[in-house]
């Protein structure tokens, strides 16, 4: 985590990004079930950023570009157009699976969750 915060958070939490994409990278070549998927998105990925919500509010658009590569790796990129298929909206992904989601995290209800907390 950074020890100076200035402006412009969304350059300085890049790391976070980086991070993420690369966890990504190592597992997009992997043929994993959509359980296996699940397991690495929800206990890897979502928990990359969760020590820099729980003090710091991090830019909405740096949540909605986690989510787009988590969104991206759960469907699977198609390799020669880079696109996969996204059969259900990521709103709908983010819904408990009592209500027929996946349980995804949002991540910036997630990060306001975490500062009310204190």
């Amino acid at each position: 985590m950074p020890s100076m915060i200035g402006r412009n958070k969304k350059a300085l939490f890049g790391y976070l990004k980086d991070r993420m994409w690369k966890r990504i990278q190592g597992w997009s070549g992997k043929h994993l079930s959509k359980a296996g998927r699940e397991v690495l998105v929800k206990s890897v990925a979502q928990a990359i950023p969760a020590y820099c919500m729980s003090s710091i509010l991090l830019p909405e658009s740096l949540g909605d570009e986690l989510e787009k590569m988590i969104n991206s790796f759960w469907w699977g990129s198609n390799k020669t157009s880079g696109r996969g298929i996204n059969w259900l909206r990521w709103e709908k992904l983010t819904m408990r699976k009592e209500h027929g989601g996946m349980g995804f995290r949002h991540m910036y209800g997630f990060n306001l969750a975490m500062l009310g907390k204190q």
